[in-house]
Formats: structure tokens, sequence, C-alpha cells
């Protein structure tokens, strides 16, 4: 053999975080930690140390964490990442002989009738320790192993073998020649904090003129940033900005024939005008569309582009680039179909191209031009219906180059299609939560996302309405329905958001029976939005969202727990931030038509809360303070006045002074 892996005596498997063997990298955000165990043991009764490796891609600094056992060989540490960009780490495992001769000498000290050749021995790790040490500590080292073999008292000498500091000393000064390392440098991708907390807002800019009637512009937006930004949201997500087919363009609620009139469907993208780097005459400028993006940096939002990668009969690479999409015996293009819908006004791209590199070249274009104009969010319609590699290499290329893009994964698809999507890069992802609405389906699916591995590369971004789904509960549930599904998406999920307006005022009448599409859908027609009725949810919107924004606890989904209540129509979940000790414990009514009550099973310790003491439960929601004491208690929720406690938790604490307070 010409190396030494045959006297590598430890094993190292089991490692968590590894996301299908390695392959994929795990999520995090900037002073996220990321905390790894692994099974680590070695043959015999040696002792075994073990470190965690990691470091930034392109630095030749590699950083050093001591890891700590748990039980049965498991082994524990961890470290933060402060800068974004893509990380990696790994293990590196070996005897310590130091380590292994000390616990040996401490089982057998008084008894040994080889205690000073076993002081000699163990005085040689000593030296062979200073030698690998520099200044103080190698003279201090030298001094030590002189004590354990000198000529004071062997008490005296033992003393100075088994001092704390010494073992404490020599740990990092281990012989590791024949160290094993994981055979993995797994991967993690650090993004920005707004990859984990966001609250969105989607508008369609051609509605909000201030004339009934007109096509919205940029500016018209422009106006209305105050009122969104005033109300917690982050990030003002508008559906593609480009010029819209006219060929085949669909009408007024889908309709195949559309009159001079329509305005078509924003999806329906490219025209005579350009394509998907051209913006739509009636919206302005490409300098309407810069100046839209930074004021609303100023109102601390960001804007987040659409980016559809199908085309209109009348865009510009349909006869440019024939070959990029898939054509009919008849020789006609293939129109996009998701029976029984058809899209005839929309041409789906032919992954499968013999000229699939420069069609991939040119969609990562659009990515690049809309950075280059100041975007770097960007929500991907249906990306499950194009090609995995394509995502891998795209995203990979992009998050290269500028690691604080966002893309948001719209797959409304099957579970393994969705995860395999934020595996290969999406930083967030649509979820089933706007058909989720029992206890038990809720639980049951939130537990899946939070407290499985999907934790380490899922990231769900949660909305109880789109411009293409009417949940039918928002159909039948009044303004009570939407006010508890509000509650739920952003206090469930740190990442959430709400067709706006349609949310805003409650507009819940479907396109027919059974449908769950609008009617006269904004998709296909310029709407006029007048708030300030009876339904408009304004004022609760921005009180929950402000909520989220001074509750760190809220703003992670790593510590979501849910409570036990005796009533299945009420459901408590909590959510706890470690760093700041903060605490939210929220109940909401899931019956949003009668008054329901229960008891709490409030399990404290996943709270942080002391069982023989009381705390203060706040009501950020509807007002008020109570004083709970123990795990069990009651609550009463009436929907027609608030459908959820979203409660503050203190914990009541007496100081050595007997000065009170909560915590």
């Amino acid at each position: 053999m010409t190396n030494d892996r045959g006297r590598n005596r430890v094993v190292i498997e089991s490692v968590l975080p590894e996301i299908d063997g390695g392959r994929f990298p795990i999520k995090r955000v900037i002073g996220e930690p990321i905390v790894v165990q692994a099974d680590v043991f070695g043959d015999g009764h040696d002792v075994v140390d073990c470190i965690l490796l990691h470091w930034q891609e392109g630095s030749s600094a590699i950083h050093e964490v001591p890891m700590s056992p748990l039980f049965n060989d498991r082994w524990q540490g961890q470290f933060v990442v402060q800068q974004i960009g893509r990380h990696y780490y790994t293990l590196v495992a070996w005897i310590d002989r130091f380590q292994s001769w000390l616990h040996d000498l401490k089982k057998r000290a008084s008894t040994d009738p080889d205690i000073e050749v076993n002081l000699k021995i163990g005085a040689d790790f000593v030296h062979s320790a200073a030698k690998r040490a520099k200044g103080e500590l190698a003279s201090w080292l030298r001094s030590q192993a002189e004590w354990m073999t000198g000529t004071e008292p062997m008490d005296v000498r033992l003393q100075a073998a088994i001092d704390p500091e010494l073992t404490q000393r020599m740990r990092p000064l281990s012989d590791r020649r024949f160290a094993t390392r994981y055979d993995k440098e797994l991967a993690v991708v650090v993004d920005r904090k707004k990859a984990q907390f966001s609250t969105w807002y989607e508008l369609f800019p051609r509605s909000w003129s201030e004339t009934p009637g007109k096509h919205g512009t940029f500016k018209d937006v422009v106006r209305q940033l105050p009122r969104i930004s005033a109300m917690g949201f982050d990030v003002l997500y508008l559906p593609p900005i480009h010029p819209i087919g006219r060929t085949y363009r669909k009408g007024k609620n889908n309709q195949i024939n559309a009159t001079s009139d329509d305005v078509g469907s924003p999806w329906g993208i490219g025209a005579s005008e350009g394509g998907h780097t051209a913006i739509h005459p009636a919206l302005g400028s490409l300098e309407d569309f810069q100046h839209l993006v930074q004021c609303a940096r100023k109102q601390g939002m960001e804007v987040a582009l659409d980016i559809a990668y199908q085309c209109s009969p009348d865009h510009p690479w349909v006869t440019a680039h024939p070959e990029w999409f898939r054509r009919r015996p008849d020789g006609s293009i293939q129109y996009a179909e998701n029976p029984p819908k058809k899209y005839q006004d929309i041409y789906p791209l032919d992954f499968e191209s013999e000229d699939w590199q420069r069609l991939w070249q040119a969609l990562a274009d659009v990515v690049y031009y809309w950075i280059n104009q100041g975007v770097l969010i960007f929500r991907v319609d249906n990306p499950h219906t194009k090609a995995f590699p394509f995502w891998e290499w795209l995203i990979g290329d992009i998050k290269a180059k500028h690691p604080d893009v966002i893309f948001l994964s719209e797959a409304f698809t099957r579970p393994k299609v969705m995860y395999r999507l934020a595996k290969l890069g999406f930083s967030q992802s649509y979820t089933y939560f706007t058909w989720r609405n029992t206890k038990q389906e809720l639980t049951e699916y939130f537990t899946e996302l939070t407290r499985t591995n999907l934790q380490e590369f899922f990231r769900p971004n949660l909305w109880p309405n789109t411009p293409d789904i009417l949940p039918e509960f928002l159909q039948w549930n009044g303004k009570a329905g939407f006010m508890m599904r509000l509650v739920l998406a952003a206090m469930l999920g740190s990442n959430y958001g709400i067709y706006g307006p349609a949310f805003e005022l409650c507009e819940h009448v479907p396109l027919a029976p059974g449908k769950e599409e609008y009617l006269h859908s904004e998709k296909y027609e310029i709407r006029q939005w007048q708030f300030g009725g009876v339904n408009d949810l304004t004022d609760f919107i921005s009180r929950v969202n402000r909520i989220r924004h001074e509750n760190p606890a809220l703003q992670s989904d790593r510590h979501l727990h849910f409570h036990p209540v005796d009533n299945p129509e009420l459901i408590c979940f909590s959510k706890y931030d470690p760093t700041t000790r903060n605490r939210i414990v929220t109940v909401v009514n899931l019956n949003p038509n009668h008054k329901q009550a229960g008891w709490i099973d409030l399990q404290l310790a996943e709270l942080q809360l002391e069982d023989d003491r009381p705390y203060q439960m706040q009501d950020l929601l509807a007002g008020g303070y109570y004083l709970w004491h123990g795990g069990r208690n009651f609550v009463m929720l009436d929907p027609q006045v608030v459908p959820a406690h979203i409660f503050r938790v203190r914990q009541y604490v007496r100081t050595e002074q007997d000065f009170d307070y909560f915590m």
C-alpha cells in the first residue's frame, strides 16, 4: 500500500445534515448556525477525538471546530457562517493517544505498579505535543512534562498529569498522522436573510391607474408603495411585465375569442415590441421600471419579477429560433396544455431541442438582464415543466456571480418534484398550504416540512391565494375565513405572501361552481380596486405583519412546535428563538363560522419555560394580558370578533433582590 489508510482506525458515518449522500447542498442564511452530527468510533477502547472543518468556496482559510460526544458514539459540533455564497464542511477524527493514556491512568493510578513508566509514557506524549506548539504554549508543555517525570512526590506528579488545563491544551495538538477524514465535502449555500424571512405582496401594475378603465403604469404603482410598505410587506411581486402576444390572445374570464379591447394574459409573453427583456409599452419605459425599483428600496421593499419561460406565438424567438419549439405532425407549434385547460396563447420551449445549449444561454441572459436593472428576487413560473439539469446549471451559474439573488419556485406539483427543485437551488418554494385546512392536515404537513430532513433544503413560502387559485375555503367562509388563513400563513411560515388586493378585499366569487379560478380574473382584464369597505382587511394584515417584524421567533421555521388542544377545531402552535428567548404561541379557530373553546396542554419545555413559575401571555392581536400557570389552560375564540390569539410569552422571574419581572 502506498498510503496510511490501513492505519486509519476511526469510522465516520451517518453524518447529518447530508442531502442524498452529499449530492446536494443544504441551505442556511447569514448568521444561522449549522449543527453537524455524526457517528464517530474506533476499534478497541482507545479514546476518539473529532473536529469539524468548514471553509468558504475559493478561500484558503479552513476553520476547525471541536466536536463533543453526545451518547452512543454520536458526536456534535456547530459553526456559523457570516458570508453569503457556497461553503463546505467535513469531519476529521482520530485516536487520541494522550487521552487514551490519561483515561487508563485515572482508572488505575493508585494500584499501578508501573506508575513511573506510565508517567514517562504520558510525558513523552506531552513533549511531542510541545514540538508541534509555539511560544509560551510550547514552554508550558515542556514544563508540565518535567513535573510529571521529576523528583516531586508522586501525588504532585499525578496531579500535573491529570491537570484539566493540560487536557485542554493538549487537545488541539493531538497527533493526527493516522486521522480519518470523512470522504465527502458537504456543501451549504448561504443566502441573505430575506431568503429565510420575507413578506410578499403581488399586484398587476395595469390595474392601478387612478382613471377607471385606463391601463395602469409603473408610475401608478410607485404611488402605492407607501401604503403597501406600511402594511409590512417587503417584497413587491409583479407578474410578467413584457409585451403580450396578440395571436390567440385570451379574452375576459379566459375566453378563447378576445375582442380588440382585451388586454390578454401577461403570461402570453412576446409581441412585435419584444420578448422577455422588453417592457409592455403601456406600463412605461425601462427608466420608469428602474425608478420603481429604486422607490421600492427607499420604502424598505424589493421588487420581485416573474420569470416565465414560455412564449406567445408572436414572440421574436418563434421566428428567430423555431428549433426551440416542439412541432406537431402538421408543422404547427404545440401550444401549452394542462388538461382540461388549454393555453393556445402560449408556446412551451422544447428542452430536448438539438440547440439546447444556445436555448439555455438565452434563458440565462434573461435573468442577467433583469439583475442588471436592479432585480434580485425572481418568482419562477411552473419550473417543474422545464428540465432539472437546466435549473441546476442556471441557478448555480447565477448565484456564483450574484449570491444575493433569490429564486422562488412556483411548482404546485408532486412532492418529490417540488423537493428536487429545491435541492437544485431554488431558495424558496410554494407549498400545499393553500389546500391544507384541517388541524390534522396542517399539523402533519408542517411537521414534515420543519421536523424532518426537508428543513435542510426546502424553504416554504405560504400563499393562501394566488391569481390562479381561489381556494374553495375562501369562497365560502367570509371575512373570518380570510383572517384565519392569513394568521395561519403568517405565523406558520417565516416566508408568506398574498395576491394582494384580492385578498385584502376578500374577493371570493369563483368563475363557476367547483372551480378554483376567479370570476373576472385579473389575469385577463384590468380591474379597479376600491378599498375601505366592510371587507377591507388592510388594518388586520398590517397588525399581523407588524407582529412578524417585531418578533424574531416568527422569522424562522426551525423551532415550530404543535401543542395538544382537546378541540379539533382549535389548533395551537409555537415558535421560539433561542438567541433572544422570544416566544410566540398562536391559537387559531379553524371554524370561521362558530365560536370554539378548549383546553390547551402547552408543552413548556419547548418554550424553555419552567413548570413551577407563572408566565405572562400578551395577546398581540386582540390586546390584553393573561397570567398562566402550568401547561393546561383554557381558551375561547369567536371568529366574528377575531379568529386567533397571537401570544407573546414571558417567563416570570424573581431576582435575589426580590425584584419581579417577566423575561
